[in-house]
């Protein structure tokens, strides 16, 4: 059972056209506690606040926590959806487990989302490119300084009314490939969503930024050749007719995206490959005229295509730096799905049961 305590102090809402990415939370938060004594206890959806942990919380000093990321949609016919929350929710177990944290129950995580959605309803955005992002996230709670597992854990969820991820939107994005630093290594955390493997790309990316590119793309650690993928996304190739992707080694995390893109793709005749493949590969395709197009796929940004790349200082522009035509049906196709404008015949979508209750002028 999921108690409910009702915000008594409710937050101004602020204009649909003016979200960005999550700058913005809802009234509400999911909590549950864990004890090594009792298990999971105490699911309870409360005000959004701060929380309070002591200085000596093992998440401070070793790093015990992991997150995840998902979207509830307003579709065109009034209803809200979820998309592909089990997916999720699965992976967040994965990265439980490689992190020595609790598993959480499946059927409790889904009805706590499902339940705060309901309770924060007035906060999903209606206007198209808009939706609701979903948090959850765990962190290692016991003050004890000490290294090993921690026998405390909070579980939370926090919600945020969104925009477009990246300021281009669905326009292409330049990205600075990284020939130094490493995000992660085969046999380490890199498939775990945990908060370590983001702060590690951070270097890289403030050097990225300044330089005028949005985003880092990492190589392998063992060689410095190997695409791996993007700081927020997976990433495609479209080399010569054919579309490939980089394998999962163990280092690149499993997009639920990515894995939806791939479906999509070979829904439509079109094969994928997922492979290794070599910085210098796409750099020779795009001189020979053969890198016809490039794209990003998450969560976040759904479909992002790439117009350029920069590596070693030399620039590879795809597709003369426009959206590619590929690029653009994915992208228009999923978040049709998404939003209810496109049949789903892959039952990715949720159903929460709200429907009606939300109205386009909301957030005013």
């Amino acid at each position: 059972m999921i108690r409910v305590e009702q915000s008594t102090n409710l937050k101004a809402k602020p204009p649909q056209g003016e979200l960005g990415f999550g700058k913005y939370f809802t009234d509400h938060m999911f909590m549950l506690d864990y004890e090594a004594s009792q298990g999971w206890h105490d699911a309870r959806i409360v005000p959004y606040q701060p929380l309070t942990l002591d200085p000596a919380a093992k998440v401070f000093h070793y790093g015990q926590t992991i997150f995840e990321g998902l979207k509830a949609y307003h579709g065109s016919d009034g209803r809200v959806r979820l998309f592909r929350p089990e997916a999720n929710i699965a992976r967040m177990n994965r990265s439980n487990v490689r992190m020595s944290v609790p598993e959480l129950d499946s059927e409790l995580f889904l009805a706590a989302l499902e339940r705060l959605i309901e309770v924060d309803a007035a906060w999903i955005p209606s206007e198209p490119g808009t939706s609701l992002y979903i948090r959850p996230f765990v962190i290692a709670t016991q003050a004890l300084l000490g290294v090993a597992p921690s026998e405390q854990y909070q579980f939370a969820i926090i919600m945020s009314p969104v925009g477009a991820y990246y300021p281009e939107g669905i326009n292409p994005v330049r990205i600075f490939v990284e020939s130094e630093h490493v995000r992660a290594s085969v046999g380490g955390v890199g498939e775990a969503k945990t908060a370590g493997n983001y702060a590690a790309t951070f270097m890289s990316q403030q050097t990225a930024k300044e330089s005028g590119y949005t985003q880092v793309m990492w190589l392998d650690s063992a060689q410095h050749r190997y695409i791996e993928e993007v700081g927020s996304m997976n990433v495609f190739f479209c080399i010569d007719g054919k579309v490939c992707t980089p394998a999962l080694s163990g280092s690149i995390l499993a997009g639920v995206t990515r894995s939806s893109i791939i479906q999509l793709l070979e829904s439509w005749g079109i094969e994928v490959l997922e492979r290794a493949i070599t910085i210098e590969e796409v750099y020779e395709a795009g001189r020979a005229g053969l890198l016809e197009e490039s794209f990003g796929t998450g969560t976040a940004a759904v479909v992002s295509p790439i117009g350029e790349l920069c590596w070693r200082g030399e620039q590879l522009l795809i597709g003369d730096g426009r959206t590619g035509a590929l690029s653009k049906r994915l992208y228009d196709t999923l978040t049709g799905i998404q939003y209810g404008t496109v049949e789903d015949r892959f039952g990715w979508m949720r159903e929460t049961g709200l429907q009606g209750i939300i109205r386009s002028d909301i957030m005013e």
